[in-house]
């Protein structure tokens, strides 16, 4: 047994070295990452235009390109699954439970970790079928232990108000295409040292989780939008353990120290294809530092407003790549907490190197970036063929970051009127109802070998020190 150990930590170091010297990519990992970067640029500008052509025939559309997406429509509710066409950035082709049924939680109560009550958020994540949840009435969900998800789900919190607090709290471990919108995730505590479901046909022991607001590890295609998330154990997102293609927009971050984390290690190689897409979010009250902290990979942060931290905004160690465009920096009082960047725990001659740019941002109240890199002109060449839009914009960009504030009510409805398309929904415990307008769900895909041993090499590895 211990020479089968040996051999396999042997491997997986040889992994491991082949892993950086082969450049291999991460499922989901952009080969043109600055592509992607002008993509997002040029949905904005499409926006942005169309915003000025008919702002007299619509009060609805204000620039930002994922909210114009959907929800000028005042039946949107009909469609709701349209939402997952409106992606921007390195996650926009995170599918969620688009194509799958629709379910409605009805039990706000979470007493069973392992054995979860038809009806309530738990059940309905682990299931192995996409699913598009909905929530028949306002809610607050107290967890008892992590929210565990399986692959190929959505969350969507519109027309209801939706609080998820306690235990864990949201974990997206090795899974695959999951939207969460429009929820509130606070107060989040550690929990574990006990037994966890994460599908229909699995439970296991879970050690002490960290207490993360959202927690993802080892995923992909990942999108988290107009989530509002506050005062959490540890962080409000973490990005971790090779993930990748996530995107994190529209959201409203607020009093908490260590705000988002993107990366395991500095020596955690496959977290050098992560890429991470940080757009039109607002960065409030009472922050301390890491919006984000990034440890390798290629961030992409565009289109924020950020507004007196205490420390710094934005940090880094192991050589990312950050893009830092068209935001909106305001510096705290503090003359000492003024720059926006902090290389964590590195030497000038280390990170003189590191490709840290920014391009169009504003800097308030004597806000300042250091950037960093050479031949960072031709590395961004094509990012910035469009030019990122300045904080000009910004107010509208981020005016609607968080939760919605709906002036309508859509509890739970999302049945067309009087075609035979849809039922209005009922008051049963965990309803379920067929999306007919969808032509089924497709052939889903597995992560690919090259994954499956880059995590097993890091369980294996991490267990053996």
């Amino acid at each position: 047994m211990e020479r089968t150990l040996h051999l396999l930590l042997v491997y997986c170091w040889f992994f491991q070295v082949g892993f950086a010297s082969l450049n291999l990519t991460l499922p989901g990992q952009h080969p043109y990452p600055e592509a992607v970067a002008l993509d997002v640029h040029r949905k904005v500008n499409e926006s942005l235009s169309r915003r000025r052509i008919l702002t007299q025939s619509s009060d609805c559309l204000t620039g930002n390109p994922i909210d114009d997406c959907w929800r000028c429509d005042p039946n949107w509710e009909k469609d709701r699954q349209r939402l997952a066409d409106c992606g921007i950035g390195f996650g926009q082709y995170a599918l969620g439970g688009k194509g799958g049924r629709f379910y409605v939680v009805t039990d706000s109560s979470d007493d069973d970790a392992v054995n979860p009550k038809p009806g309530t958020l738990r059940y309905a994540v682990i299931q192995s079928e996409p699913l598009w949840i909905i929530f028949s009435a306002n809610m607050l969900i107290r967890l008892s232990e992590e929210l565990i998800f399986n692959s190929y789900k959505t969350v969507d919190g519109r027309g209801a108000n939706v609080h998820i607090v306690g235990g864990g709290c949201i974990t997206l471990q090795y899974v695959t295409n999951v939207i969460i919108h429009n929820v509130h995730i606070h107060h989040c505590y550690q929990s574990g040292e006990t037994l966890v479901r994460s599908s229909p046909t699995h439970y296991g022991w879970r050690t002490m989780s960290d207490g993360d607001g959202i927690n993802i590890f080892g995923a992909r295609d990942i999108w988290i939008d107009h989530c509002s998330l506050w005062n959490c154990k540890d962080g409000l997102i973490d990005v971790i353990m090779g993930s990748s293609a996530i995107t994190i927009s529209n959201n409203h971050f607020a009093h908490h120290n260590e705000v988002m984390l993107l990366g395991h290690s500095d020596d955690y190689l496959p977290d050098s294809g992560m890429q991470v897409t940080i757009a039109f979010n607002h960065f409030g009250r009472e922050l301390i530092q890491r919006m984000p902290r990034c440890r390798r990979g290629y961030i992409h942060v565009v289109n924020n407003d950020f507004t007196r931290w205490e420390m710094y905004a934005i940090g880094g160690s192991g050589n990312p790549t950050i893009n830092s465009q068209g935001n909106r920096y305001i510096a705290p009082f503090d003359f000492n907490a003024k720059e926006v960047t902090k290389r964590v725990d590195t030497m000038t001659d280390e990170w003189k190197d590191w490709n840290w740019r920014s391009e169009g941002d504003i800097m308030v109240n004597g806000a300042f970036f250091v950037a960093s890199g050479q031949g960072v002109e031709e590395k961004y060449e094509r990012a910035y063929s469009v030019e990122p839009k300045s904080a000009a914009y910004i107010d509208q960009l981020t005016a609607n970051a968080g939760v919605f504030r709906s002036r309508h009510n859509h509890l739970g409805k999302w049945a067309a009127d009087g075609n035979g398309a849809g039922v209005t929904l009922v008051g049963n415990s965990g309803v379920f109802e067929e999306d007919l307008d969808s032509g089924g769900v497709g052939t889903r895909l597995a992560a690919t070998t090259t994954a499956l041993t880059v995590l097993a090499c890091s369980l294996i590895l991490s267990r053996s020190v």
